[in-house]
């Protein structure tokens, strides 16, 4: 199989699935150890040391394996040459009954992707990690990935790149709803709330006027 076509393939696996009771707990449990998935870390120049590779894992078990081998880098003195492992996942927002609910989803179940210098003795360490069955690549050679795709991955994940919407709008400007129990009503803009990313809209609904707020997201200026 043709670089090509296992990076059109770890693209195409783009299937949304919600992290289990078990597997929240243990993101909390896990929080905290290098390479953690904190958009607020970002990305350091450590970091940018080596090229990033996927790594194929048993699908459930990505935490665990995170967890394995930051402990098994530090035991074996390699943090010159893996420096973070991250989960690629994404934070979804959902809004039912008018409230704002924030799940986690991963992006590539049954993949983890790590920042390192391949060498023979850095690929032994991730490579017989328990429950990693392998590194994507061409035959038995490891593929990094390209910059345009970890720069889309790290953007999406809120790593990198990804800032709040910002808008210009004044009170009593009108604006229409794009998402939402709200989409597409319209209404006057009464506040902004601009050190938390909302609005308090006046929405005309069912020949009355009713207070909303709405973050900046959830609207387009009309």
């Amino acid at each position: 199989m043709g670089t090509g076509q296992i990076n059109e393939g770890f693209r195409i696996k783009e299937e949304m699935i919600s992290i289990t009771s078990q597997e929240q707990i243990q993101h909390e449990l896990y929080a905290g150890i290098p390479g953690d998935n904190n958009p607020e870390s970002g990305v350091n120049e450590n970091e940018k040391k080596g090229e990033w590779y996927v790594v194929h894992t048993y699908s459930g078990y990505e935490n665990k394996i995170k967890v394995d081998l930051t402990k098994r880098v530090e035991s074996m003195d390699m943090q010159n040459k893996i420096f973070q492992i991250i989960i690629p996942e994404e934070q979804e927002v959902e809004y039912k009954g008018g409230k704002k609910k924030i799940t986690t989803k991963r992006v590539f179940p049954g993949y983890v992707i790590v920042n390192m210098i391949m060498d023979e003795d850095s690929w032994y360490v991730v490579h017989h990690t328990p429950g990693v069955t392998g590194f994507v690549g061409s035959g038995t050679k490891p593929i990094p990935l390209q910059d345009d795709e970890i720069n889309k991955i790290l953007t999406q994940m809120g790593l990198m790149g990804k800032k709040p919407r910002i808008i210009n709008i004044d009170v009593g400007e009108s604006i229409r709803v794009n998402s939402g129990p709200f989409e597409n009503f319209e209404g006057v803009v009464k506040e902004v709330l601009m050190d938390r990313g909302k609005i308090r809209v006046n929405i005309s609904m069912f020949g009355r006027e009713t207070p909303v707020e709405l973050d900046y997201e959830q609207i387009n200026k009309i």
